[in-house]
């Protein structure tokens, strides 16, 4: 398993819209994230920055990814998110992945 902590900025005007949209994600969505060997998934929202956390149990994470953007569901899901966030990634990645410092069982 391994964990990974990642970061983004939201639209000040766009919070609470992303915290409705989270309250009932599109049909299939949670559903295709586990199906992509994730687990433990959690978003938390601090100030206008937003820090997801989540447990990859599968063997190739790349694949998954893949697997998870192709998905119907995924991408209507992503249509409306995605307009709520400013990426701190490098082009072609919207979510940065942070380095982990520090972990205790």
């Amino acid at each position: 398993m391994q964990r990974y902590g990642q970061i983004i900025k939201i639209k000040k005007e766009k919070i609470q819209e992303y915290k409705d949209l989270h309250t009932k994600p599109y049909k299939g969505v949670c559903e295709m994230i586990k199906e992509c060997n994730i687990q433990n998934y959690s978003i938390y929202l601090f100030g206008e920055y937003l820090f997801a956390y989540f447990e990859y149990t599968g063997v190739d994470f790349d694949a998954d990814m893949a697997k998870m953007a192709k998905d119907k569901n995924t991408q209507q899901w992503w249509k409306v998110t995605d307009p709520c966030q400013i990426s701190l990634a490098h082009a072609g990645q919207k979510w940065l992945n942070m380095e982990e410092v520090f972990h205790l069982d």
